[in-house]
């Protein structure tokens, strides 16, 4: 169960992560997010009992640092990305990249200056008492998983009050999965604690995530506030997808229109490249497309129907007449008008017989 647990969790994260760097590499924007999230995905996948096993085979409880490390750079990422959304992003950047440098490297050190670690699931309770460095390494793991987390939740708090929709229900996400987080931090701050009092401490195993407090606290809320993470970082992202796939759907539409405009009229196709984005693209092609438009007569008072059929009428050859003035129309509207004719002039082309020449 607490294997399908993490290795759910953690391909759900990694292929929203992937998802992300895709579109990252895309649009230049978001690849914080997406290490974020690839990340989280291989702590939890890490973590898993089996996969413990398998790396424990390469060095003891070797699982158990790769998941803690990836959490670590993680935490970071995450709050890189709500600085990023809130517009504080350069607000104590550095401050955090050395911070984490640090904790890393004190991890490393610390793994693997102790012997005798256990081999199979990295559990340390038993070797607190004799072995300091995995106490510093379990103090220098919660102090900067702690301060990450509260740095989260606070930003996050501050910035839920100026958004609205899906960014605000993304942020109120995070906010309660800091929540869950510092309950974690807490649960294993105590059991380090109690570990280091007990005359002859015990391994503590679970049989499920939710099976006992310490387990709740231990397994099934760190799982619980990854989930919430990723569907926070994922939620406020798609509107955004969705505006995306429609600008995609309308260049589709408007290419053969476009195309047979430029053809007409070659001086509307515009010097500039279109840019990176597909807005960007899309505004490109409504432009170019609204000039060929008033150099073929066809003004906005024209139904959409008759519009293709005088683009369909033009020669396919350049002219040289002065484009007339036109007024201009929201966006909104000239999308709607553009796609309208687009669509008729598909559908005469598509519907149009082949001409017959004599012999």
């Amino acid at each position: 169960m607490i294997d399908l647990l993490f290795v759910g969790v953690g391909l759900f994260a990694l292929s929203a992560g992937i998802w992300r760097a895709v579109r990252a590499r895309r649009t230049g924007a978001g690849a914080g997010l997406a290490v974020s999230l690839i990340a989280l995905g291989a702590a939890f996948c890490f973590l898993s009992n089996r996969a413990q096993q398998f790396e424990s085979e390469i060095h003891p409880s070797l699982g158990r640092l790769l998941s803690n490390l990836a959490t670590m750079v993680a935490a970071y990422g995450i709050g890189l990305t709500v600085a990023e959304i809130s517009g504080t992003r350069d607000r104590g950047r550095r401050t955090r990249l050395v911070a984490l440098g640090v904790a890393l490297t004190v991890l490393v050190v610390t793994f693997f200056s102790t012997s005798d670690l256990p081999r199979g699931v990295g559990v340390f309770d038993e070797l607190y008492r004799t072995h300091p460095t995995l106490v510093v390494y379990v103090f220098t793991y919660t102090v900067y998983l702690g301060f990450a987390v509260l740095d989260i939740g606070f930003v996050a708090a501050v910035t839920i009050r100026a958004s609205g929709g899906a960014l605000r229900a993304g942020l109120a996400l995070l906010l309660l999965a800091s929540a869950f987080a510092v309950a974690y931090l807490a649960g294993k701050v105590v059991a380090t604690i109690g570990a280091l009092q007990a005359d002859h401490p015990v391994k503590a195993l679970c049989r499920g995530p939710f099976s006992t407090l310490p387990c709740t606290l231990d397994v099934g809320f760190p799982a619980v506030s990854v989930l919430l993470i990723v569907l926070g970082l994922t939620i406020p992202a798609i509107p955004g997808w969705a505006a995306s796939r429609r600008d995609a759907k309308t260049l589709r539409l408007l290419r053969p229109l476009r195309d047979h405009l430029t053809r007409r009229f070659p001086e509307i196709v515009r010097i500039d490249p279109a840019g990176p984005s597909r807005r960007e693209r899309l505004l490109t092609a409504m432009s170019e497309t609204n000039d060929g438009l008033v150099l073929a007569g066809v003004t906005p008072a024209v139904p959409p129907t008759t519009a293709a059929r005088l683009v369909r009428d033009l020669p396919d050859e350049p002219s040289g007449t002065e484009p007339p003035t036109a007024a201009t129309e929201p966006f909104a509207a000239d999308v709607a008008r553009l796609r309208a004719i687009a669509r008729a002039y598909r559908e005469l082309e598509r519907t149009a017989a082949p001409e017959v020449t004599g012999p």
